[in-house]
């Protein structure tokens, strides 16, 4: 891929981040200012959230694998684990990592 070509990419992909961020900004007073709207929107975050993570961590070779050879299943169970008990955003990422270098060594 040309230098052109990247750069125009990334141009055009930060042109409609900033206008869909823009579109809230410049017509955020026509949403619905109804309280079951607001709460909706409280889900949105996880849901895109569960939508990045999950492919990461039930796709192994290309495939899905709830298997126990799964070393990142070990590790989000851990990080699950830590995240319910801590609730703390940084323990449970540091939990899920380490959980998952121990997998993949003891795997490995």
């Amino acid at each position: 891929m040309s230098t052109g070509v990247l750069l125009l990419s990334m141009a055009a992909c930060g042109l409609a981040t900033f206008l869909i961020r823009l579109s809230f900004i410049a017509f955020g007073h026509h949403l619905p200012n109804d309280p079951r709207f607001t709460a909706a929107l409280r889900y949105v975050p996880p849901a895109i959230l569960g939508a990045l993570i999950a492919p990461e961590i039930f796709a192994l070779n290309g495939s899905v694998s709830l298997a126990p050879d799964n070393p990142r299943l070990w590790a989000a169970l851990a990080a699950l684990l830590v995240a319910r008990l801590t609730r703390s955003v940084l323990a449970t990422i540091a939990a899920g990592m380490v959980a998952l270098w121990m997998v993949q060594a003891g795997l490995g």
